[in-house]
């Protein structure tokens, strides 16, 4: 007997919502009758407006794309909208950046549900990413979850948990979530349209907020200790960037290791060692050994290429 196929509404606008996009398009038991993205945008450089990731591979398959300024402003319309894809079973959100209303929430016959990037209660928000390696967990995961008028409030379905290694940084652990969202959906999408899987009641403790990020946050402070400023760099890399400045311009550093030390001869904030390939940078507790940056006006590259133009010497500050 054939699987009766389920009919998918898709929300997703960045490069994140590509892996789960792409798996519901191939698999054989769903078919993806709209995608909703973000409206085109002027791209960073120049004035041509830009297609979102997933319009791009929508229209690869020619899926309907619908992208609305603001569902909010626009919710009886683009409602109609909807309307006119008859039947739909579900609707399945991922980074899709904009609020919902829960009226379009409930539209589909099993509502809509949602790919969060971390752990649920522990990191609702913007930026469960960053903020998951700025507080130092050791793993975070991605929670499917039934959506609902509050913010990543829903109850979760099912989950995948991830080991976060020293190794990771925001760009590692973003593409690995990225994947785990795919293999999640695909793997539990089914059970949850049948009932077989029940969603349960996020827990009231251990509730965290992951704020959006804040530019200045992205600005080190040398007078903290060695352990956090490597998560911090971490963090932010590889976008916006952990950032210093260094003969009055900015220099983001994308990579670093930690280099215990207990000597506070050299004051935080200044260089303690520096040769022909290494960057080390006094702390309020330990040394950061700098291994890849990119000075302003400059492109990313190493410490030994960029210490080839650098004129820097023991003792020098960073601000």
């Amino acid at each position: 007997m054939a699987e009766e196929t389920i009919r998918v509404v898709f929300y997703g606008t960045p490069e994140y919502s590509l892996p789960t996009l792409e798996t519901l398009i191939n698999l054989s038991w769903v078919q993806v009758v709209a995608v909703v993205t973000q409206p085109d945008r002027p791209a960073e450089r120049g004035h041509a407006l830009q297609q979102s990731a997933v319009k791009q591979l929508a229209l690869k398959h020619s899926i309907p794309v619908l992208q609305p300024e603001s569902i909010k402003k626009e919710k009886s319309g683009f409602i109609k909208q909807l309307a006119s894809l008859a039947q739909i079973d579900v609707a399945v959100v991922i980074a899709f950046g904009q609020i919902i209303p829960l009226e379009v929430l409930k539209l589909p016959t099993h509502g809509s549900l949602n790919l969060h990037a971390s752990l649920l209660p522990r990191w609702r928000g913007a930026a469960p990413i960053q903020r998951a390696i700025l507080a130092g967990d050791l793993e975070t995961g991605v929670c499917l979850m039934e959506m609902e008028a509050g913010l990543d409030t829903g109850p979760v379905f099912s989950a995948i948990n991830t080991k976060i290694a020293e190794s990771d940084d925001a760009g590692s652990l973003h593409d690995r979530l990225a994947s785990i969202s795919a293999e999640l959906i695909a793997r539990d999408l089914r059970a949850v349209i049948q009932g077989e899987l029940k969603p349960q009641t996020q827990a009231e403790s251990g509730l965290t907020y992951a704020h959006k990020i804040d530019p200045k946050e992205t600005r080190i402070d040398w007078n903290t200790p060695a352990e956090l400023l490597f998560r911090h760099i971490r963090a932010f890399s590889p976008y916006p960037g952990a950032f210093t400045i260094l003969n009055g311009k900015r220099l983001k550093i994308f990579r670093a290791t930690i280099k215990p030390t207990l000597d506070t001869a050299i004051g935080a904030g200044h260089v303690s060692f520096v040769d022909a390939a290494r960057l080390e940078i006094s702390t309020a507790n330990g040394v950061i050994a700098v291994t890849e940056v990119q000075f302003e006006g400059k492109r990313r590259m190493s410490t030994a290429e960029f210490l080839r133009g650098a004129h820097i010497t023991a003792g020098t500050s960073l601000e």
